[in-house]
């Protein structure tokens, strides 16, 4: 009783665990949306895997390389890795 791939019995989520079910997205394009959108949802109307969605969005979310002047003024640039220790090493016992 694995649960692992190739197992017989296949894994469970433990009780009170979140579970997600597999979902894909079919993404139609704006432009296309007239010649494309109703022939896809018939075509996958049968498989509740799937759902077709349209692409609304118009441009990029960010202007690239022009962050306002506020937003540049607070934006802080951080080391994120771990500091070294000071000091010297003590040298190893036995050696």
């Amino acid at each position: 009783m694995h649960g692992a791939l190739g197992s017989e019995i296949p894994a469970r989520a433990p009780a009170g665990a979140l579970t997600f079910a597999a979902m894909v997205y079919c993404v139609v394009p704006r432009e296309l949306e007239g010649e494309l959108f109703e022939r896809l949802c018939t075509y996958y109307a049968d498989d509740p895997e799937v759902t077709v969605i349209v692409d609304r969005r118009q441009g990029e979310r960010r202007a690239r390389g022009r962050a306002s002047a506020e937003l540049r003024q607070r934006r802080e640039l951080r080391d994120r890795r771990r500091r070294r220790v000071t000091g010297e090493i003590p040298p190893l016992r036995g050696a």
